[in-house]
């Protein structure tokens, strides 16, 4: 595994810097010691001339950074208590950066003009956002990508309360098992919110209302929290404004401007992370109620960004249409939700994310809360086990372009530390401590279906429901059999909920194909011949659920 440390740049050798630059040092020489890898974190600090009351409100600091290409790139710094602000940016270039900042106070000498310089160098990482590059849209924009364009494959976990309460050698352990399950991302929440007031020290995120306060020790806390996801390998995924009704909840009742200067903090703070950002979390964005949401995400996203973001809805609603031409805003994020009914099932498999995705312009589609596991089904209070999990994520990555899903599990995502139900939902049931709820088996089937789908080019897939002679979710949503294709007729994966029997249109698939059948549960592959025209014939070992893989096999 490769940590990374974030290159710090402190007074004592912008002197030399400065001086450097008197000299007209040119581009394409060694003008500073400070060095960085391509892709990590370059961290420079300033000392300010002058105290403030409220720094965050009183004074503003932009710093530009001027890249070998010669383009340039305006980020914010951030006060890191007392009279220190820092500034992190991650270069997507080799060779020299220099780089000055800005300050509104144009008196402060500490803040004011002050400039510097590094040199970026090639990375030799095998972690994939380094190696590949940091995350983008792909070029149809269905899916994500690097930026050398290989696919990334979104499966994260739902760690909602982990960063803020885990001790951080139980966090690392959590975190080495997530990798080791081969997920790719981790979900969170940044800022205090109804399941915690303050971190496990005891430090809010910020104090007041009309004018907060933020509260640094809070983020020089959690800053080991993100590098570890980082360095562990896996995408940071923060909310970073918890939006669903409560006073508790600074998304839904911190006035707009005031949610504004604390998302543009945590921002600034952690944007030079691998990152992807829920602007905000389970809110209901519906009709005029983005319009507010609209405001903040153009007021702290901007074109120099560079990471993705999106909003987390709550549960079966669909925020696409509101936000699909935000400049800012990159992937259709929806929730599933808890629910163990028909009209869940229905709307998960034949409602908004089966039938809104074709809408323009195109955009990803990704479950970012199907139902936890060991989780109350909201209708018949029936947990929910490996089964009903797998069965929503392959729902989820096959009726809509395939992108990614997001895993959850009970103890998981309220970070338990014995047995109990989470704060403020104890109608979900009881949930074992972390360490015991990480082996659940429905987080082990991630594993398989994250190897499933790397083993074929899933970012081809398009739902292909015309594929089946005969749907039985139609008449029981439960048994929904989801299908998809590629665009050549060359790949196509069925799920079957309940195995059986099933007929495959097959005039639309290339000649040639050959037929698997993969175990979802334990990972493990059955030939099942070659595929007949115009209809073959599949029958499953038994009544469990199972993946159809047919494949060219020319």
């Amino acid at each position: 595994m490769t940590f990374h440390t974030p290159i710090k740049c402190h007074a004592p050798w912008i002197a030399v810097l400065i001086l450097a630059f008197s000299l007209g040092i040119g581009a394409g020489e060694s003008f500073a010691d400070e060095s960085v890898e391509q892709w990590k974190i370059f961290e420079a600090a300033f000392s300010s001339s002058s105290d403030y009351e409220n720094p965050v409100q009183d004074v503003s600091v932009n710093v530009e950074f001027k890249a070998p290409s010669g383009r340039t790139s305006v980020f914010h710094a951030f006060w890191n208590g007392g009279r220190r602000w820092l500034v992190r940016f991650s270069p997507n270039e080799t060779g020299p950066w220099r780089y000055k900042t800005a300050c509104s106070d144009a008196n402060n000498a500490g803040l004011h003009n002050q400039t510097g310089a590094f040199e970026c160098q090639e990375n030799g990482s095998d972690l994939p956002f380094y190696k590949h590059g940091e995350l983008r849209l792909s070029q149809n924009r269905r899916y994500i990508e690097h930026q050398d364009g290989a696919p990334f494959f979104w499966l994260a976990d739902t760690v909602w309360c982990g960063p803020a309460l885990a001790d951080y050698e139980d966090w690392l352990v959590f975190l080495q098992d997530r990798a080791d399950k081969q997920f790719t991302a981790i979900q969170f929440v940044v800022a205090q919110w109804r399941m915690f007031a303050t971190d496990a020290e005891g430090n809010a995120t910020f104090t007041g209302h009309d004018r907060i306060a933020i509260n640094p020790a809070y983020f020089q806390r959690l800053d080991q929290y993100f590098d570890a996801i980082n360095q562990a390998g896996l995408v940071a995924v923060p909310v970073v404004l918890w939006a669903i009704r409560g006073e508790e909840n600074p998304g839904y009742s911190l006035p707009v401007d005031q949610r504004i200067v604390l998302a543009d903090y945590i921002i600034a703070r952690y944007g030079a992370h691998q990152v992807v950002w829920f602007l905000g979390g389970d809110g209901d964005y519906s009709g005029e109620k983005a319009d507010p949401w609209k405001k903040i995400g153009r007021a702290v996203f901007h074109d120099d960004q560079r990471r993705l973001a999106t909003m987390h809805v709550c549960g079966r609603s669909w925020a696409g249409e509101e936000f699909r031409r935000e400049p800012w805003f990159h992937f259709i994020s929806y929730q599933s939700g808890h629910g163990d009914d028909e009209k869940t099932f229905r709307w998960l498999n034949q409602g908004p994310p089966s039938a809104e995705w074709d809408n323009d312009p195109p955009l990803p589609v990704i479950n970012t809360e199907p139902n936890y596991e060991a989780h109350n089904g909201y209708t018949y209070r029936k947990v929910h086990n490996d089964f009903s999990v797998r069965r929503a994520a392959y729902w989820s990555l096959l009726v809509s372009p395939t992108a990614g899903v997001t895993y959850g599990g009970q103890g998981i995502w309220g970070w338990h530390e014995q047995v109990q139900a989470p704060a403020d939902h104890l109608s979900t049931g009881l949930g074992s401590p972390w360490h015991v709820a990480k082996d659940l088996p429905g987080a082990l089937c991630m594993k398989y279906l994250h190897q499933f789908f790397q083993s074929i080019d899933w970012q081809t897939l398009s739902p292909a429901p015309e594929l089946l002679t005969d749907q039985p979710g139609r008449e029981d949503a439960s048994k929904f059999i989801a299908c998809a294709k590629s665009g050549d007729g060359k790949l196509a994966v069925i799920y079957m909920p309940e195995g059986g029997e099933i007929n495959i249109q097959t005039s639309g698939l290339a000649k040639n194909m050959q037929a698997k059948l993969f175990h979802p549960r334990t990972g493990g592959w059955i030939q099942a011949g070659t595929v007949q025209q115009p209809v073959h014939t599949v029958k499953t070992p038994d009544r469990n659920d199972w993946i159809l893989l047919l494949k060219d096999g020319s």
